[in-house]
C-alpha cells in the first residue's frame, strides 16, 4: 500500500454511457466548480487495480495546500505547504520531498484552473444524467499519466479522481462526506515530524 500511496502522491476516475466531445459549456462548468472552491475536506477510499485498498482523510486549501492522512495500517502522511510536498512514512521514519510540478493533482490546488489550453488537454469526456467524467493529460509532461475527474451532476460535486501510473496501475480516490469552503487552519499543512510521531494512528472505519 505504501508504494500505491507514493505513486498517487507523485501523480497528490468508465460506464456504458455514450462518449461525446466536451462542449465549451461542459468545460466551463468544470472550471467554474473547481475555481469556486477555496477549501475542501473529505473522507476518502483509495483503490488500486491490483486490489489494494486504504482509507483516509483529505484536506485542501488553495492555493497549493494539501494534506492526506492515510489510516492504519499504512501510516502514511502527505502534506503540501504551498512550496513543496512532504511524503512521510511513519513506520519507516522516512521523509521524501516532492515538487508540485511533478504531480497532475496540482490542477485542483491552483487558484485559477484552465482546461483545454496549451498545457492541459481533454482526452475523454462522458456525461450521463447522474455523472460527468472528464479525462485530462498534460501536453508537456509526457511522463505524467492521464487522470480523470468524476463529478456528481446534482448537485455538481467532485466525487473521484483516477490516475494511471507509469507502471500502468490504475489508482482511484473516491470522496465521501465532502465539506467545501469551511475554515481550515494552516497548521494542517505544516509538517512537524515530532507532532506526527506523537499522534495515535487512525484505523479503518468498520
Amino acid at each position: 500500500m505504501k508504494q500505491i500511496a507514493k505513486i498517487l502522491a507523485v501523480f497528490l476516475l468508465f460506464s456504458t454511457s455514450a462518449h461525446a466531445a466536451a462542449t465549451k459549456e461542459d468545460i466551463q462548468k468544470v472550471e467554474n466548480y473547481l475555481n469556486s472552491i477555496q477549501t475542501l475536506s473529505a473522507d476518502f477510499v483509495q483503490i488500486a487495480s491490483n486490489g489494494e485498498k486504504v482509507e483516509g482523510r483529505l484536506y485542501i486549501k488553495k492555493p497549493n495546500k494539501i494534506r492526506m492522512e492515510y489510516n492504519a495500517p499504512s501510516n502514511i502522511l502527505i502534506v503540501g505547504n504551498g512550496d513543496y510536498i512532504v511524503y512521510y512514512d511513519k513506520e519507516l521514519d522516512q521523509i521524501t520531498n516532492i515538487d508540485y510540478e511533478d504531480i497532475p493533482a496540482a490542477l485542483i490546488l491552483a487558484n485559477t484552473i484552465k482546461i483545454n489550453n496549451q498545457d492541459l488537454k481533454v482526452t475523454n469526456f462522458i456525461k450521463d444524467p447522474g455523472m460527468t467524467k472528464i479525462s485530462l493529460k498534460y501536453n508537456k509532461a509526457q511522463e505524467l499519466g492521464p487522470f480523470t475527474l468524476t463529478f456528481a451532476n446534482n448537485p455538481f460535486e467532485l466525487k473521484q479522481w483516477k490516475v494511471i501510473t507509469p507502471q500502468s496501475l490504475e489508482v482511484s480516490l473516491s470522496l465521501y462526506d465532502t465539506v467545501t469552503d469551511a475554515t481550515l487552519n494552516d497548521t494542517l499543512f505544516t509538517f512537524s515530524k515530532r507532532t506526527e510521531q506523537n499522534k495515535t494512528p487512525k484505523h479503518r472505519r468498520k
